[in-house]
């Protein structure tokens, strides 16, 4: 599904169309905004540069890529491509950067040419950004693009009609707006889906153009957050790996199982390489969970029956890796890396020794080391594996790194480690809780990586601030187990002071407290007005094993919720700058389903709530949600089965609206009505709740906002909110 969390939306990046074209007068460029004080406050948070996509030169002296930048009075933002030297520390100044003006998306076709997108259409310019030509005409409709490593060919994204479900409006009733509905997943997201994206190949050369999935009602990339990363070119330019569920409806609403689809370019035959010839998918009643389905783990690999997603060719052709969930119907198994051996058609997983989730992974040079990003005891730190599955970690930061590439090596020949594996030079993100994402060049030695940060993005409004800290504590949970949870101090933290305490509740359900950077669950915001906040990695969470991880799903109100209160209790026991009289719980997402439950079983522990996107009726979430997959596996069944499993009576039972009799504290919902994921209606009903109680609330609704707040005056508006309800009663 997934109820998204904080941890999840590290950053958000203009999307292709996004881009919004003028005069230089029209542009936004890096804010110079000076601070009246050194506190962070929410204008200074939009203010910030947001980077995102980039690649490097194939030399591997040069990076280009984008940052967004906003604009609070104008509430818009545009997209800027920059470049700079790999080889240089930038950690104290952007001197060496070039700014090439508006677009996004940056792709090298030589050292002196790079493809970009703007206004919804491909281009080039030379790396100086000068001599700027439109390759595509298409009216705005590129909405992602990937060349060919011979450059005679692009796959681009674009959007066809898809009627299949939601029937196309009379020609003779062109202003009606209704819609007439056949099938389920009519919208997803935060949109109806009367159009799905394909994948098209076009040959520069002749302006010949074909669509992939001619005439298939199938969605490539995935909706709604797949983009290019979902195909692949070989390196022969001959053929293409897809990702895809074949699959609409009712039956894609239940279902997980994508697969990987190598597509050759001449022929146009497809071929599934997830699945057996002859393969029969297993029926599956559609309100029943499949998690008691499960097939053992050799068929799991030989049939590929959950997600699997975003391919990528070895160097040398031989081989094709794929992120892989091996459970259909579970979003939140363990992705694991698998390797498709193109010759003998053998398929391994070769990260089974690290009991977390691959995030994302890039081939190394001599096609046989892999390196990716995983995250493990809340922090994501990076990895290298090779085709036997021999694990190492390379770094160990207080940090999340984020999306990797290789930098391409002077030399056509890597050198080798006494231990075998090829050294290399990355090119990541780092962000952690009191900084936005930089670029760094990462040397990869046998057993450590050493990082040179390249850009310092933010680094002009940050030096204004007064820093703040994070420490991680363990403490004993309910049922003897170790639980992890982060400490943030206010900046200029007194320890013999009490602050007002927060205990953030984090969504997914299964997504990672990690170091995470968000432009609205941000913890340096939180600190910085003075609070110290409370970040637990309770049961659910990945990063502590698969069981740890999965003892969520079917008991949403059990252990998890005792974690939390076991989290709180030990920081107010031992930590003595905690004032347990001045104490709030906070989240979003599944986070805000657990306030609203922790609303009825507090205990008086909290003077204040604040729920944003929170599920509060489990029975109406279950068929109000587009993606019934979620709800199948997460409550076990549907609320009308009358032979319900033990879990789902619990879940049912236990649903947060069942409990408003015993609420007793003021609460603040917030909630979009563009969130097709956890629907309005359920804040809605939450803050009804609440005042028919007499309880003190307020409802911050925003017609024009989905799962998530975009636009930068809704933005400000919601940090506005937030910080006032929680000044109000813990201040």
């Amino acid at each position: 599904m997934k109820i998204l969390s904080a941890s999840a939306i590290l950053a958000t990046v203009a999307p292709l169309t996004s881009c919004t074209e003028g005069t230089d007068t029209d542009i936004i460029h890096r804010s110079d905004i000076t601070l009246a004080s050194d506190t962070l406050t929410p204008e200074a948070l939009w203010a910030m540069g947001r980077i995102g996509s980039y690649a490097t030169s194939p030399d591997g002296k040069h990076v280009c890529y984008q940052v967004t930048y906003y604009s609070v009075e104008e509430d818009r933002s545009n997209t800027l491509l920059y470049t700079r030297p790999v080889g240089c520390d930038s950690a104290t100044t952007n001197s060496e950067e070039v700014l090439l003006g508006l677009g996004s998306s940056p792709a090298w076709l030589s050292d002196d040419c790079i493809a970009f997108a703007s206004k919804g259409e491909l281009w080039t310019m030379n790396a100086n950004g000068k001599a700027r030509k439109q390759l595509t005409h298409t009216d705005g409709a590129v909405e992602g693009f990937l060349f060919s490593p011979d450059q005679k060919r692009v796959i681009l994204i674009k959007s066809v009609p898809f009627h299949d479900i939601i029937q196309e409006r009379p020609a003779d009733l062109p202003k009606s707006t209704g819609r007439v509905i056949t099938d389920l997943m009519y919208r997803h997201w935060d949109h109806y889906v009367e159009s799905i994206p394909h994948p098209f190949v076009l040959d520069l050369e002749s302006g010949e153009e074909f669509d992939i999935l001619e005439g298939q009602p199938f969605e490539c990339p995935m909706e709604p957050f797949g983009g290019i990363e979902q195909l692949a070119w070989s390196p022969d330019s001959k053929s293409i790996a897809y990702t895809c569920r074949t699959k609409t409806g009712l039956a894609y609403s239940i279902s997980t199982d994508s697969d990987i689809f190598l597509f050759d370019v001449e022929t146009h035959e497809a071929k599934n390489l997830c699945k057996p010839e002859g393969y029969v998918e297993p029926q599956i009643e559609p309100s029943k969970t499949m998690k008691y389905q499960e097939v053992n783990a050799e068929a799991n690999l030989a049939n590929n029956p959950g997600y699997d997603q975003n391919p990528k060719f070895s160097p040398d052709g031989r081989y094709l890796a794929w992120l892989s969930m091996p459970r259909n119907g579970y979003e939140a198994d363990r992705q694991r890396l698998c390797i498709l051996d193109l010759q003998s058609g053998e398929k391994r997983y070769v990260t089974e020794s690290f009991d977390s989730n691959v995030d994302d992974f890039v081939w190394g040079a001599d096609s046989n080391t892999l390196y990716y990003i995983g995250v493990w005891h809340a922090t994501v730190n990076l990895y290298r594996t090779n085709l036997e599955g021999q694990v190492a970690q390379l770094t160990n930061d207080q940090a999340d790194w984020g999306a990797l590439q290789l930098i391409p090596s002077s030399s056509t020949v890597p050198s080798a480690s006494a231990e075998g594996a090829a050294s290399a030079r990355l090119l990541m993100e780092r962000h952690d809780f009191f900084h936005p994402a930089d670029l760094y060049a990462v040397s990869v030695g046998d057993s450590s990586a050493v990082a040179t940060r390249l850009t310092a993005e933010n680094d002009h409004i940050l030096s204004q601030l007064a820093p703040g800290s994070s420490e991680p504590r363990w403490c004993k949970t309910t049922d003897g187990q170790q639980l992890l949870y982060w400490v943030i101090k206010p900046p200029h933290f007194d320890p013999a002071k009490k602050y007002p305490t927060l205990l953030f509740c984090e969504g997914g359900p299964q997504s990672p407290v990690s170091q995470f950077w968000s432009y609205r669950w941000n913890f340096y915001i939180m600190a910085s007005q003075g609070y110290v906040v409370i970040a637990p990695n309770r049961r659910g969470l990945p990063g502590f094993g698969q069981e740890w991880l999965e003892e969520i799903s079917g008991d949403w109100t059990g252990q998890c919720m005792r974690d939390y209160l076991s989290a709180i209790d030990d920081a107010c026991d031992s930590l003595p700058y905690v004032d347990r009289d001045r104490m709030g719980a906070v989240g979003a997402s599944f986070g805000g389903f657990s306030v609203y439950y922790l609303a009825g079983h507090h205990d008086k522990r909290f003077k204040c709530f604040i729920s944003h996107d929170g599920a509060f009726n489990l029975e109406a979430m279950y068929t109000e949600t587009e993606e019934n997959w979620f709800s199948n596996w997460e409550y076990d069944d549907a609320y009308w089965n009358r032979d319900q499993t033990a879990n789902a009576k619990r879940t049912y039972d236990n649903s947060p609206h069942r409990f408003v009799d015993k609420w007793d504290t003021p609460i603040l919902c917030i909630h979009g009505e563009k969130d097709y994921r956890i629907n309005a209606t359920q804040g809605m009903s939450a803050f009804n709740a609440a005042r028919m109680r007499g309880i003190e609330a307020e409802l911050l609704l925003y017609p024009d906002e989905n799962h998530w707040v975009l636009h930068p005056q809704n933005g400000i508006l919601w940090q506005r909110t937030y910080f006032n309800w929680l000044a109000r009663w813990l201040k």
